[in-house]
């Protein structure tokens, strides 16, 4: 999968982890006005963050300890993200089934972003290699 990816948007886990904010952001204009400034800018911050996490670390592949805390960083996110889909199902913002749905994707994400961590080596570059896409 690293092989073939020329730019981050070509990652399964980015595209994956993209239309979950997405679907995320569509969700949250349903909450409570009064949420807006906690629930729903937390849950669309760090899903959000995921993503940008994810394009961080794709850049920075020549320098693998870099790469790694990138990758952390987006797997931290992940699981914030879940623990705000868990609030918004038992405020009852989101239904069981929508926020099962949800989790299951961050789960698969999670899965994903931890076997790159622990193969880092297969994704890194060598250092002053060209990242332009």
């Amino acid at each position: 999968m690293g092989k073939l990816a020329r730019v981050h948007r070509d990652l399964e886990v980015y595209r994956q982890v993209f239309d979950c904010a997405m679907t995320q952001f569509e969700l949250t204009r349903r909450f409570p006005v009064d949420e807006r400034y906690s629930l729903t800018d937390q849950v669309r911050r760090s899903s959000r963050s995921v993503t940008a996490a994810i394009a961080e670390a794709w850049r920075k592949r020549p320098y693998p300890a870099a790469f790694v805390a990138k990758l952390n960083d987006a797997e931290a996110e992940a699981a914030e993200t879940q623990t705000w889909i868990e609030y918004a199902v038992r405020c009852r913002y989101l239904t069981r089934e929508h926020g099962a749905a949800l989790y299951r994707a961050y789960e698969q994400v999670l899965t994903t972003l931890v076997g790159m961590i622990r193969h880092a080596d297969t994704w890194a570059l060598a250092t002053g290699v060209d990242q332009r896409g």
